[in-house]
């Protein structure tokens, strides 16, 4: 919802050292910063991170793991589940190029185009619901801007059309690990 507010900047980090140069970047910035922090990732992400002073740039994709055979986009706390699936992918070959968003507005076009035209593949995977998620938009951007490239449909992994459950159930809600799995597999055996 917010990303279709003009001149709000949409930010969602996805592991610790990533939310503190956002942050930095987002409190520097002279323009509104949304900076949104999944709590799902509180506790499931430890790492180290100095406080350096140095921001990260806003605006800017992390490609987070270099792949060929298909493209993977995600932001937020999906992002972790998404390289435990690209870690699962690897053992059967399948190489996977793993971006975290970051920014969803404005969100790295470039960054995004360039994957995907080196891979000829594409799935994004959110925890929002699927209809008018902003995997849809990503999937237009790619439609208009490097169809050509494309040897499969791009492949949407979400929450699912519903009301998002009570926490107890949320994983039941959740793209898993599986899942995120099973849409690449199906990407990557596409026969058009």
């Amino acid at each position: 919802m917010l990303a279709h507010i003009p001149g709000l900047r949409v930010v969602i980090p996805s592991a610790p050292e990533r939310a503190y140069g956002l942050l930095l970047a987002a409190i520097r910035d002279p323009d509104p910063v949304i900076f949104l922090e999944p709590t799902r990732i509180y506790r499931a992400i430890k790492s180290k991170v100095d406080d350096t002073g140095e921001a990260l740039p806003l605006d800017v994709a992390f490609v987070l793991r270099e792949g060929h055979d298909v493209t993977v986009i995600s932001w937020g706390a999906m992002v972790k589940d998404t390289l435990e699936a690209a870690e699962q992918l690897q053992g059967e070959g399948i190489s996977a190029e793993v971006i975290d968003l970051a920014t969803l507005k404005p969100y790295d076009e470039q960054t995004v185009i360039e994957s995907v035209a080196k891979t000829g593949r594409c799935v994004i995977v959110h925890e929002a619901a699927r209809t008018a998620g902003f995997g849809a938009e990503l999937a237009a951007l790619i439609a208009e801007r490097a169809l050509l490239s494309l040897l499969a449909p791009v492949i949407r992994v979400t929450g699912y059309d519903i009301v998002i459950p009570l926490p107890r159930l949320e994983r039941q809600y959740m793209p898993s690990v599986e899942r995120i799995v099973a849409a690449v597999r199906k990407a990557t055996k596409f026969a058009g």
